[in-house]
């Protein structure tokens, strides 16, 4: 049964889920370069019915759809474009069905609506009003199955404006979460600050703001900023990557003569340690991006309930 509100107490610390694309690659699912994890959803789409189950196994309060990668543009290059509207369902009722094969308890389930034009690369994002046009069409296939929509790692206000209007539209939660620099400051890829990211969405009906898939450092950096400019719901779901160069494009592990390596020192002991520290900065939303895997949420679980 789908719901249409954030159900859970404003006082809760709700806890996401973790990363997909990398967990695919772990559980030895080959995935395209240009589709990336949503490639997934046509060669392995038990596993990835499998991941959900097992974000909620290890506590998940919120489960993302798998559709970070079903993007149009990309989905030409694989000579898929025809079939954007029916991966884009197909992954929500994957969600839908690990949610309901679950049934311990009240899950959420977030669609996740993605950069259109490459993550961490404000210099490629269009106009606004023309990747709102497109986001409209992922939210309209979307709205009917999933609980509020999570727009992620947005590199920009701008990205971030068109793809809240877009959401706000459906009448369900909106959550904008922005992606931020690899310098540490808790300004976004950008160069904007937080407080310039959260004035561009003041006038639209969003719940949540978030800053996710960079550094545990970076989130911590910023998150008085984003407690103090945010709405109801504000947290962080950090990566597990060494720094991410500029120049980075999807299915490229280099750039600028540097490679892109799952950090040895976030464990999710330490992952916990971090996420705690956000916690007591003011989040009330937790969870992983890229490269951590249920065993981090499963401590961060852990972490929520021992507050």
């Amino acid at each position: 049964m789908n719901r249409n509100k954030d159900q859970f107490k404003e006082r809760d610390v709700l806890l996401l889920d973790g990363g997909t694309g990398r967990e695919l690659r772990a559980r030895g699912i080959a995935l395209s370069d240009n589709i990336w994890s949503a490639s997934a959803l046509v060669t392995a789409p038990r596993v990835v019915y499998q991941i959900h189950y097992d974000y909620l196994e290890a506590g998940s309060d919120i489960i993302t759809t798998n559709t970070y990668g079903v993007i149009k543009y990309n989905l030409i290059l694989e000579g898929m474009e025809d079939r954007f509207e029916e991966l884009l369902v197909l992954a929500c009722e994957l969600a839908e069905e690990a949610r309901k094969a679950y049934g311990r308890r009240e899950v959420l389930i977030a669609g996740s609506i993605p950069p259109l034009k490459g993550s961490y690369r404000p210099d490629l994002v269009g106009e606004e009003n023309e990747i709102k046009a497109s986001y409209r069409e992922q939210v309209r296939i979307m709205a009917p199955y999933v609980d509020l929509f999570l727009c992620e790692t947005m590199s920009n206000a701008r990205e971030g404006r068109a793809a809240a209007q877009a959401a706000s539209e459906s009448g369900k939660p909106v959550w904008v979460a922005w992606t931020l620099h690899e310098d540490r400051s808790g300004r976004l890829r950008s160069g904007e600050t937080i407080a310039e990211a959260c004035n561009a969405i003041e006038d639209l009906p969003v719940s949540g703001t978030l800053v996710n898939c960079c550094s545990p450092e970076s989130i911590e950096t910023a998150m008085p900023a984003l407690k103090a400019n945010g709405r109801t719901r504000v947290g962080g779901y950090a990566n597990t990557f060494t720094p991410i160069p500029e120049d980075w494009v999807l299915g490229e592990i280099t750039g600028k003569g540097r490679s892109i390596f799952i950090r040895s020192d976030l464990t999710p002991d330490e992952y916990a340690l971090h996420a705690r520290q956000w916690i007591l900065e003011g989040a009330n939303v937790i969870g992983g991006c890229c490269g951590t895997c249920p065993e981090h949420i499963r401590k961060l679980r852990q972490i929520i309930d021992t507050l």
